[in-house]
């Protein structure tokens, strides 16, 4: 104990903030020795909102569930160790990838943030993807901005800064606009020689927009791209007291470069070296598989992005995961309740999960649709959540959660496949973390059937975001110059513990291939709801 509370007023630690979809999260790691165990953490609940037809979180919730959630993690640090905390070593932040953060150059917010959610860039994207030769999808944000210049939006006259979320809050905190490396390439393309955006995307980007009547210089207005271990300024005063409005947090600790939850996500699994990739799922589903050499063709469903330090990463991103799995979830705590029953909400979680695993290899012949919102990576601009079954279908609550289990992994399949199939990209294993791994064994299970590749889970896997921030913070205050990220994880953090894995199951991997001709048979049916349910 005391070993520790010398520790926390050294400085001797490191603390991680990221801004998920439906969670902040912090946490404080101990990195006075090899363990990086986390001392103390906090959360505190968000959630978007859908105005005028876009999906957006206002800025003033933002500061407001930072701090809330820097308040608890103070808090259980102080009933944990009786010391408060005031210097940690090193800070980063971390949101969700992509959007559109808007500024001019005063630093006033010009149009209401523009998430990762959205699917109104169809018409910018393709044209951006065709000039570059070069996947642009449609939730990043030189997208956005393109699309705002054809719609002829008259805030773009005004445009002097544009970011993403975890870039706004750094910003914020420090003053300087920058990211890290991988939140900088779901922004605009990086060149992976340079590691700098691409300068001749950048060139054809200003000329379309002249073309389009709305002249502008892109490179003045991006967030300059940093790689993990460089330095990304320090806490101001200003910035210590939007953190911590008690006072107690002190100014100058450094910050390392900003990054997005895929970056956090490689780092929190040990997925940042060639034929590793890792699965992300939560509200949103992607994989990352970092590359031994980059793709031969350009595929509209799989986004070219880098690691926090560059490397090639292929990322398949989906933008529906478990929100429909959620609201079956709490339609069934209802039913409960309405019976005069009680249950925790992740013991009734767990219960629904491990009954999926009952089911029938294939899901009973049962149909899901999870999609909240579009899904570009099936070609959808809108969402309609689906369930449909034939008469003769095996109607059980064991195969009707392994269908909605399966549906939230059925359109990562579809990118996938293309790696696999198409570019022959070989993967040693998949780490996986988010909310859908937490009942142990269950997601991890159908993941590895799915993608029938083994599938590990570390202990940090509902929580890997933040713990992931830390980690390149703590990186940042302590590697040698010759060590890189690749390494430093390895060696540091990861040599003992590679996570439990779970090879895939022939007979389940075949019925997920069952219900995978049914799913990308039954898409038409998704697209005559959108087209009809209004």
């Amino acid at each position: 104990m005391m070993d520790v509370q010398q520790a926390i007023s050294d400085g001797r630690t490191s603390l991680g903030i990221e801004l998920g979809s439906t969670r902040i999260k912090a946490v404080l790691v101990d990195t006075s020795g090899d363990s990086y165990a986390p001392l103390a953490s906090g959360g505190q609940e968000w959630e978007n909102r859908y105005e005028n037809g876009i999906w957006t979180y206002p800025l003033d919730e933002v500061w407001t569930g930072i701090q809330g959630c820097y308040r608890s993690l103070a808090a259980d640090l102080q009933s944990r160790y009786g010391v408060p905390l005031t210097r940690p070593g090193a800070i980063g932040i971390s949101a969700m990838m992509h959007g559109y953060l808007a500024f001019n150059a005063e630093g006033t917010q010009l149009v209401p943030f523009r998430t990762w959610r959205n699917t109104t860039t169809e018409q910018a994207a393709k044209i951006l993807s065709e000039q570059f030769h070069f996947n642009i999808p449609q939730r990043w944000s030189i997208a956005h901005l393109y699309q705002a210049i054809l719609n002829r939006e008259a805030h773009v006259k005004a445009l002097s800064f544009l970011t993403t979320l975890a870039g706004y809050v750094h910003w914020k905190l420090t003053g300087e606009k920058v990211l890290g490396m991988d939140d900088a390439s779901g922004m605009f393309p990086i060149d992976l020689k340079t590691k700098t955006y691409h300068t001749r995307m950048l060139d054809l980007f200003d000329a379309l927009s002249r073309e389009a009547g709305q002249p502008l210089t892109i490179k003045d207005m991006l967030p300059a791209a940093l790689s993990a271990g460089e330095k990304a300024g320090v806490l101001s005063d200003q910035g210590a007291l939007l953190l911590d409005p008690a006072g107690n947090l002190e100014a100058g600790i450094p910050l390392c470069p900003p990054e997005g939850d895929a970056g956090t996500g490689m780092a929190a699994t040990n997925s940042v070296a060639e034929r590793t990739g890792n699965v992300s799922a939560g509200t949103s589903i992607f994989a990352m598989v970092v590359l031994e050499k980059e793709l031969s063709g350009v595929y509209p469903e799989i986004d070219m992005v880098t690691t926090p330090s560059g490397k090639p990463v292929a990322m398949v991103h989906c933008n529906n995961c478990t929100s429909d799995l959620d609201a079956w979830i709490k339609l069934f705590g209802e039913a409960i309740a309405l019976s005069g029953g009680t249950i925790e909400k992740s013991a009734l979680y767990d219960d629904l999960y491990y009954k999926a695993l009952e089911g029938d290899a294939d899901g009973g012949g049962l149909l899901s649709y999870n999609y909240y919102s579009g899904e570009p990576v099936a070609g959808l601009d809108q969402g309609r959540p689906l369930f449909a079954r034939m008469p003769d279908s095996r109607f059980t609550l064991a195969n009707f959660m392994r269908a909605l289990l399966f549906s939230a992994m059925g359109t990562l399949k579809l990118g996938m496949d293309i790696l696999a199939e198409k570019e022959q990209v070989r993967l040693d294993r998949l780490l996986g973390h988010g909310g859908l791994f937490k009942t142990k064994g269950v997601g991890q299970r159908l993941m590895a059937a799915a993608l029938d590749t083994p599938v590990a889970v570390m202990d940090s896997a509902g929580e890997g975001g933040a713990w992931g921030i830390v980690l390149l913070a703590a990186y940042m205050a302590l590697k040698h110059e010759e060590e890189s990220l690749e390494t430093w994880l390895a060696k540091k953090v990861f040599a003992a513990n590679f996570g439990a894995s779970v090879e895939p199951d022939a007979k389940e991997a075949k019925g997920f291939k069952v219900f995978m001709e049914r799913y990308t048979a039954g898409l038409h049916i998704e697209r005559a709801a959108v087209d009809f349910l209004k």
